[in-house]
C-alpha cells in the first residue's frame, strides 16, 4: 500500500507553479482547503486559473488569492460575495467564465470519468451557448461542454487515511468528491488522518486511487458565509 502522506500544506503545493490550472473544492465557505490556500498565498504563485463553485469572500478562501493578484482567470458558478472579485472583473483585471452550477459539477465528473465532453440543455439559447456546438437529441437541443483539464485538484475532507481514502461531511460533499476525481494530481487535506483499515469501507466517498497527496490540516476556521437567526418574539416568553 502506497503511503501518500506529506508533512503539511507547503509540501503538498510545492510543485504548483505560475500559470497552472487548479480545481478547489468546497461549497461557499464550507469544506474549502483552507491550509492549501494559505500555503499558495505564502508561496506567491501567480497567473492561476481557478475552477471553483465560488470565489470565496474578500478575506477568506480564494478571496485571499484574489487579493494578492494571484488569479488570472476564475471559472465559477456563484461569485456574489466578493467585492474584490467584482472590482477586478469590472476593471478588466480578471478573466471570468460563469458556468451553470450543474454544468460545472458535470464537467468535473466527466474529467474524472475520462470523458472528453458532455451534452447538457443548460444554457441553450443564452449567452452561455455562444461559440459552442449544439446538437439535437430526440427533438431537444443540447450544448456540448468539454471536460475540465486541471493540473491540480485541491480538496478538503473530514477524515482520510494514509492511502488517500476520503470521507466528507454534509455540504462539503458537493464539489469535493467530483473534483478529487478530476485533477491530474489531487491533493487532499483532512481534519483527521488515520491509518489504513481504520475507515469503514462503506463510508468512503472518494477511493484513494484518485488521491496523490494527503496531510492533516490544522486551525480550521470553518466560517459561515451568511448567518441568519430568527428574531426573538418577546410575546412568547
Amino acid at each position: 500500500m502506497i503511503n501518500k502522506v506529506v508533512a503539511n500544506a507547503n509540501e503538498a503545493v510545492a510543485d504548483i507553479t505560475d500559470g497552472k490550472t487548479l480545481m478547489l473544492g468546497g461549497f461557499g465557505l464550507c469544506g474549502i482547503p483552507e491550509n492549501c490556500i494559505a500555503a499558495l498565498v505564502e508561496k506567491g504563485v501567480k497567473e492561476l486559473t481557478c475552477i471553483s463553485n465560488n470565489a470565496g469572500v474578500d478575506d477568506f478562501g480564494i478571496g485571499l488569492m484574489l487579493k494578492q493578484r494571484q488569479v488570472k482567470k476564475m471559472i465559477s458558478s456563484y461569485v456574489g460575495e466578493n467585492a474584490e472579485f467584482e472590482r477586478q472583473l469590472l476593471s478588466g483585471e480578471l478573466e471570468v467564465e460563469l458556468i451553470p452550477q450543474g454544468t460545472l459539477a458535470t464537467r468535473c465528473l466527466a474529467a474524472g470519468y475520462g470523458m472528453p465532453a458532455i451534452f447538457t440543455p443548460a444554457g441553450v439559447g443564452t449567452e452561455v451557448a455562444e461559440g459552442k456546438e449544439t446538437r439535437n437529441f430526440n427533438g431537444k437541443d443540447y450544448l456540448m461542454e468539454y471536460a475540465f483539464d486541471a493540473d491540480f485538484a485541491i480538496v478538503k475532507a473530514w477524515k482520510g487515511d494514509t492511502a488517500g481514502n476520503l470521507i466528507f461531511r454534509s455540504t462539503s460533499r458537493n464539489f469535493n468528491p467530483v473534483m478529487a476525481m478530476a485533477g491530474r494530481i489531487t491533493i487532499a487535506e483532512v481534519e483527521e488522518l488515520v491509518e489504513v483499515g481504520q475507515l469503514d469501507p462503506d463510508h468512503i466517498h472518494t477511493p484513494g486511487v484518485y488521491v496523490h497527496r494527503i496531510f492533516q490540516g490544522e486551525a480550521y476556521e470553518k466560517r459561515i458565509e451568511q448567518r441568519t437567526v430568527r428574531k426573538l418574539d418577546d410575546t412568547k416568553m
